[in-house]
Formats: structure tokens, sequence, C-alpha cells
């Protein structure tokens, strides 16, 4: 499954050339994944109350073109992978098409407790929506 939000740069978001701050677009991947989610469902909020948490334990960012203040940028997510306690997601973030910039998040299953947890154990049901959603993941065929 591929997701598509949309977002604008806000003046708050640049520097004082009007460039987006580089930190940004972590943010801009977490929004994406966000609504990957509650397009999925359930909603992070959901999988949280459930007792399971995606802390990123790794983040990475290719910055192909500078993002301006005003623009309008659409962020482009989906599951790059998935295992017994982790899972991957890629983004892209274009502007009129342009790859503005690619990155991807690795995020560990965890319960309350902080320690990593089976999802294929404690929500079966969510771990074969994940993988569906992989598997008829276009951009993997």
């Amino acid at each position: 499954m591929i997701h598509e939000t949309t977002l604008r740069v806000r003046y708050k978001d640049t520097d004082a050339m009007g460039i987006a701050y580089y930190a940004n677009y972590l943010i801009w991947f977490e929004v994406g994944r966000t609504e990957w989610m509650r397009a999925l469902g359930p909603s992070y909020s959901e999988l949280e109350k459930s007792g399971i948490f995606l802390p990123v334990i790794r983040a990475t960012c290719e910055y192909k073109k500078a993002a301006r203040y005003d623009d309008e940028l659409t962020v482009i997510t989906r599951i790059e992978s998935i295992g017994l306690v982790r899972l991957t997601f890629h983004y892209e973030i274009r502007r009129s098409g342009q790859l503005v910039a690619r990155g991807s998040t690795e995020h560990a299953f965890v319960n309350e407790k902080g320690r990593p947890a089976a999802l294929r154990k404690m929500n079966p049901f969510l771990w074969h929506k994940l993988n569906q959603a992989l598997e008829h993941d276009p951009a993997k065929e």
C-alpha cells in the first residue's frame, strides 16, 4: 500500500534563506507515516492504547532539491520491510512530481515497558494487515 499526504512548507519551517530546515523532513516523514497507518487502520493512537509502540530506531534522509517556503509537497509513504520485531518505512517527498528528498525510518515493536514485542503474537490482525500492505505494494513488483 502506498499513501500520499500533501502538506505545505510553513514560514516557521524555513531558515533565513527561505529554505526548509533539514530536520523538518523527518517531521514530514512522521506526518506521512501517521497518515499511512490511519489509512491502513488502526491509527497510531489506537495502536498505543492496545499496548504496542513503534519507536524510531534509525532514520535516513537523502536531500535532492531544496524545499522552500509555501511549496506544496507530497509525502509518499510505503512499507519497505517487516520483521518479527521491526518495521521499516520508505518515504519520498515530491514537489510537482520532482523528487525533493527520500529516506526511511526503522521502528521496533515494543510493549508498554519498552521491551521488544513480537507483533505477530500481540496483534495477529495487524501483523496480517501490514504483511498484506507490503505484498500489494506496486513499488515492490
